[in-house]
């Protein structure tokens, strides 16, 4: 997975009379295409989501992206919103060969990035339990 990135673009004003110094404009937040990738199964969801947005049947969807701790227990998570594919990649064919995973990957556009507040309840429930081991 990558992409998992914001930025705010900025324009630059200078002001009248005032040479060493330039004002940042905060404009637009920009989010990068997501990336998703995992080993393929036999289910066809993410091939079938792009299949049918490339035929015109557009369904936008929310998701999630969890960061796992060792023991499989979520750390972190980030939201994204109102996601459409636009690019699906399938396993290279040399892979079976090579002895290596056959990974397939889906590209995402989507509207923005939420960190929900259940994110802090959680990070506060870790810490608090760490400190009675």
């Amino acid at each position: 997975m990558h992409g998992l990135e914001s930025s705010i673009t900025t324009e630059d004003r200078a002001e009248g009379g005032v040479n060493g110094y330039t004002h940042k404009i905060l404009k637009a937040t920009t989010y990068p295409n997501l990336v998703l990738s995992r080993g393929v199964t036999g289910t066809d969801s993410l091939w079938s989501w792009y299949d049918r947005t490339a035929r015109g049947i557009i369904v936008r969807k929310h998701g999630t992206i969890m960061l796992l701790d060792a023991q499989r227990q979520p750390v972190m998570w980030w939201d994204f919103l109102d996601a459409l594919p636009v690019k699906w990649t399938g396993p290279a064919f040399d892979a079976a060969q090579d002895g290596q995973v056959a990974v397939e990957s889906l590209e995402l556009v989507h509207r923005g990035l939420v960190k929900p507040m259940l994110n802090k309840v959680a990070q506060a429930a870790r810490i608090v339990g760490s400190l009675l081991k």
